[in-house]
């Protein structure tokens, strides 16, 4: 498994596992799962080499980081435990208490990364940053990251914290490819981490669906998977197939390969099963040719999604029976 040694951090692992559906209902989450499948899931990553595992507080309101704790067991101090802060009302008091809780979930006294889960649109980085700081210089966090920042705020974050952030983690894929513009060229130059969630677009670049193949439960609300979109996205999943092809893999090994193929980038997908933890570990194993990079980065930016409205319209359309 390929990695990158970053600050604070240490030995990070290309290929990491997110875990947002450990304890989420709508994915399955049920009696049993934290001793059964979770538990295989994450045993089996540690075998592969995985070193890098995500969850957060808000994630099944605390059960994804206590089953992520409960099924690392032991070797959860030998492994990078990425959690959240939800920065709501976010003062040092409260940046601490929260910390502790997920602290004490996951079986920690000292977590590796801790991220703001989201930028807070009214209450700016220089109140929630002084308690990030103060748990810094304490040792109970070994380095402070954001999720879905801009550039403008994690440089804005970065002041804040008077020291660097060491990581973003941003929704990025070959179906969402905007962080290539400006967060890895960023991350390139400042030895900062981009972290990829949702890096198979929750399935869309599995290559299994069309528009005559639509998933149905939680994926169906997402406008990707609308008739139109799926149509769009033809020819960057044919891209896909024909690069899985030449290297005998699934299309979506070759998705997680293009992403750790960039400098300085992991991704955290998410897995249901020890066979996906298995084929998800096999993207760090993966060179693809710089043609091949090439070819999908062009693919993934002539993919041009419709937006959720003219995809709900079109839905609609499509029960009444019109053409949309």
């Amino acid at each position: 498994m390929r990695s990158l040694d970053v600050d604070g951090l240490g030995r990070v692992s290309r290929i990491g596992l997110g875990t947002w559906q450990f304890g989420s209902r709508e994915w399955g989450y049920g009696e049993g799962y934290a001793t059964g499948a979770a538990r295989q899931i994450v045993r089996r990553a540690l075998e592969l080499g995985v070193t890098l595992f995500d969850t957060a507080e808000v994630y099944g309101l605390g059960r994804s980081e206590r089953i992520l704790g409960e099924a690392l067991g032991d070797q959860r101090h030998d492994v990078v435990v990425a959690t959240k802060l939800f920065p709501v009302a976010p003062f040092p008091p409260v940046v601490r208490n929260r910390l502790e809780g997920s602290a004490r979930r996951l079986g920690l006294q000292r977590v590796p990364l801790y991220q703001v889960h989201q930028p807070n649109p009214v209450v700016p980085d220089s109140v929630t940053m002084p308690g990030l700081r103060t748990l810094l210089d304490e040792g109970r966090i070994g380095a402070v990251g954001v999720s879905n920042y801009s550039l403008q705020r994690w440089r804005s974050a970065d002041a804040a914290l008077g020291r660097p952030v060491i990581s973003n983690q941003v929704h990025f894929s070959l179906a969402r490819p905007a962080p290539l513009a400006d967060l890895v060229p960023f991350a390139e130059r400042e030895g900062r981490l981009v972290i990829a969630y949702s890096p198979l677009a929750q399935g869309l670049l599995g290559g299994r669906y069309g528009p005559d193949h639509r998933p149905g439960g939680v994926r169906a609300a997402n406008p990707l998977f609308g008739t139109e979109n799926l149509r769009r996205a033809q020819p960057l999943l044919d891209t896909l197939r024909q690069v899985a092809d030449a290297h005998g893999v699934r299309p979506g090994t070759v998705a997680l390969a293009w992403l750790v193929a960039l400098p300085q980038v992991v991704v955290i997908p998410g897995a249901s099963s020890v066979e996906q933890v298995e084929a998800n570990a096999a993207a760090g194993e993966l060179e693809l040719r710089a043609d091949e990079v090439a070819a999908l980065t062009a693919a993934a930016r002539a993919f041009t999604p419709v937006s959720a409205v003219r995809t709900l319209v079109d839905g609609v359309r499509e029960r009444l029976g019109a053409r949309p």
